[in-house]
């Protein structure tokens, strides 16, 4: 519990915020399957010190303290690389837990423990990208 407590103090006294990415790289066949334009999604976590990057790979989970300022605008970076970036939202307090998870880890799994036990549903990143208020543009919609 003492634990927990001092996470919430760090996320709440730094004023962190959540930024999710969204790509549509597909480097895996599997991954064609999924909408283009939301094929991955990543969280970058923003707070006066800098940036930290949550990005699930194939295989690995890379998390990368980057080496910029604090003031640095990490979103609208990664916008003119022609992502879709939705935020800031708050981390999520810390969900009690009697199981784990049932829910395989992906890019989306690790978006919404980001954001905690308010996250919407979501099996893909397109998914999630609504569920957090995307709106998708006209020409990209499917019929």
């Amino acid at each position: 519990m003492r634990q927990r407590l001092a996470h919430r103090r760090v996320a709440e006294g730094t004023g962190q915020g959540v930024w999710i990415a969204f790509g549509g790289v597909a480097d895996q066949p599997w991954l064609r399957l999924l909408r283009p334009g939301f094929r991955h999604c990543f969280a970058a976590l923003g707070d006066e010190a800098g940036w930290t990057v949550l990005e699930p790979l194939s295989g690995r989970l890379l998390v990368a303290r980057l080496p910029v300022a604090g003031s640095f605008d990490l979103p609208s970076f990664y916008r003119r690389a022609g992502l879709r970036v939705l935020g800031p939202f708050t981390p999520g307090e810390p969900a009690p837990r009697h199981l784990p998870p049932l829910a395989p880890f992906s890019c989306v799994a690790l978006c919404r423990a980001l954001l905690g036990p308010g996250a919407p549903a979501a099996w893909t990143p397109f998914q999630l990208y609504r569920g957090l208020g995307g709106i998708v543009p006209e020409k990209n919609r499917r019929t």
